[in-house]
Formats: structure tokens, C-alpha cells, sequence
């Protein structure tokens, strides 16, 4: 509690004496360049005059599917090769995945495809004619640089608490035999099976908390665009199988598909509220859930305890 207490505090206080400043620099580089974004936008809108609605299916659609495809099929070719080595050595659960099973992972990735381009698509444009009733995504004016700010924030509160509930259902027995368990096949997850799961799960818990915090707050296509993409990047982190440095630290998600009834939700704060982190904070990978500023793997730095002889 204590630890929790001091770097939260220290957060608060870095947080409170870079804000000002950070955001400053942010703002005056967003209005140096803000009125060519917005030239750029308006162009698009008049190129797509009464077309707007393949702005939003290739900003709400083929946007993020290409960056989740471009991350993945980097990791893709670490996890089938084991090469190079200078991002294999960060593996976090060592021995698993070397290489990845090529059936399972086959299988895994119709799964993955079909949830993605089966569901998800569908479902972002049937969602399309609901939003512009609401407000539309298409709307001339960009959102300034504060307000996206203000939007990510809340973006992730909705996104946290509904995930880690939803989640947490999950592993009800009555539905995790049913529906989670198929995601959690992957006890050493790798990047691309983040989106490998039940449709009902795909849906239930992948989808509405991502979705839900736009959709409520009426966002901008620029904004849903940018949201999107963060959360496939960082769930895609989250399961890589890989602590790299200078990147959000996957620790927490790992030790989840490992113990089951640990770490269910994204930033942690719930699981700290409601103890279901209290097994994982008396761990090795616990300590190693930091951000990495080196370069030598934190599996070697702080090595998990050797297990007694009998």
C-alpha cells in the first residue's frame, strides 16, 4: 500500500509540475499545425462530398486493422523464427513460444480474422448511420488539442471499468468453460492472439468498452481513429509475450494468462481496489511491471527465485 501510495504521489507531483509545461509545447506545436490538419480534413470532405461515409469506414476500420497487421507481423516473425535475438531475449515466460506452435497458431489466426473482419467491421458500419444520427463523425471542425486530450482521459476510465467487469464475468464458471476459456488456450499469449476469443467475448468485452466512451461523448472521426488504434496497439503489447524497452510494460496482462484469477483489468487500478492483484504483487513479475529504460532484459536483472531441490 505504501509503494502504491508513493508512486502514485510522485505521479501526481511529476504530473502537476511537467503539466503545464508539456502541454504547453503539445499546444503551440497543435496550433502550428492545427489550421494545416484542418485544411487537409476539409479537403477530404470536399473530395467526398456526400460520400462521407468511406472517410469513416477507412478511419474507423482500415486505419487500425493496418497498424494492428503492420505490429503484429513484426512480432509475428519473432515468435515463428525466434529472430533476432536483440527482441527475442525480452521474452517474458522463457521457453514458451520458441518457436510458436505453427497448427496453433494457424488456427489462432481464422479466429482472429474472422472476429475482426467477420464482426468487427460489420458491427463499426451498422454503428455508422446510429453516430451521425447522434452526432456526426464527420463534422467539418477538428477537435482541439485539449479537448482530444480530455477524450483520451475519459476514453480509458470507461474502457478500464468496463473491461475489468466484463472481464471478470467472464470467469464466471458458468461462462468461462463456455466462452473466456478459448482466449485463455494461450497461456503465453503473443501479440496476435489479443483479438482471439468467443464472438459473444469479441463483442462483449473487446468491442462495447472500447466503443463505449466515443459513442457516448459524440466524438470526432479523428479522435475515434486515433482511440482505436492506441487500444489495438496496446492490447496487442499487453499480450506480445515480450517486456521491450521504452514500451508499456505487458507484465501484468502475462501473468493473467497465466494464474487465470489474477490482473483482469488494463491499467490495474480496479484490481488494487477490488485485492484480485494481491497473489501477482507478491511475484517476481510484479517487480518487473515497470517501464523499461534499458537494455538489459529485466528476466535477467531481476530473475525469478529458483525453486527448491527435494
Amino acid at each position: 500500500m505504501r509503494r502504491t501510495a508513493f508512486i502514485l504521489g510522485s505521479g501526481l507531483l511529476l504530473l502537476v509540475a511537467f503539466w503545464n509545461s508539456v502541454t504547453w509545447h503539445l499546444q503551440r506545436f497543435w496550433g502550428a499545425s492545427g489550421q494545416f490538419w484542418q485544411t487537409q480534413w476539409e479537403s477530404l470532405l470536399t473530395t467526398f462530398e456526400g460520400r462521407e461515409w468511406i472517410l469513416y469506414f477507412i478511419g474507423a476500420t482500415q486505419v487500425p486493422a493496418l497498424l494492428f497487421w503492420a505490429f503484429n507481423g513484426l512480432l509475428l516473425v519473432v515468435d515463428m523464427t525466434g529472430k533476432p535475438h536483440c527482441i527475442s531475449r525480452y521474452r517474458i515466460q522463457q521457453g514458451k513460444n520458441e518457436p510458436v506452435d505453427p497448427v496453433k497458431l494457424r488456427q489462432s489466426l481464422r479466429t482472429v480474422l474472422f472476429n475482426q473482419f467477420g464482426i468487427s467491421l460489420p458491427m463499426m458500419v451498422a454503428l455508422y448511420p446510429v453516430i451521425k444520427r447522434w452526432q456526426n463523425p464527420c463534422r467539418r471542425e477538428l477537435p482541439t488539442f485539449h479537448w482530444f486530450l480530455l477524450e483520451l482521459a475519459l476514453f480509458t476510465l470507461v474502457e478500464e471499468v468496463m473491461f475489468y467487469y466484463s472481464h471478470r464475468f467472464l470467469h464466471h464458471p458458468a461462462l468461462y468453460k463456455k466462452i473466456h476459456k478459448k482466449h485463455h488456450e494461450w497461456t503465453a499469449p503473443i501479440g496476435v492472439v489479443a483479438l482471439y476469443a468467443h464472438p459473444i467475448e469479441h463483442v462483449a468485452s473487446n468491442m462495447v468498452p472500447v466503443l463505449a466512451g466515443p459513442l457516448l461523448m459524440g466524438s470526432h472521426l479523428s479522435s475515434l481513429t486515433v482511440w482505436l488504434s492506441l487500444a489495438l496497439i496496446i492490447t496487442t503489447i499487453s499480450h506480445c509475450g515480450y517486456h521491450l524497452p521504452f514500451l508499456p510494460s505487458p507484465e501484468f496482462h502475462d501473468y493473467h494468462h497465466l494464474k487465470f484469477n489474477q490482473c483482469y483489468g488494463v491499467l490495474g487500478v480496479l484490481d488494487h481496489l477490488h485485492g484480485t492483484d494481491t497473489v501477482f504483487k507478491q511475484t517476481k513479475a510484479y517487480e518487473r511491471h515497470t517501464l523499461l529504460l534499458g537494455f538489459t532484459p529485466l528476466s535477467e536483472s531481476i530473475p525469478d527465485t529458483p525453486k527448491k531441490m527435494h
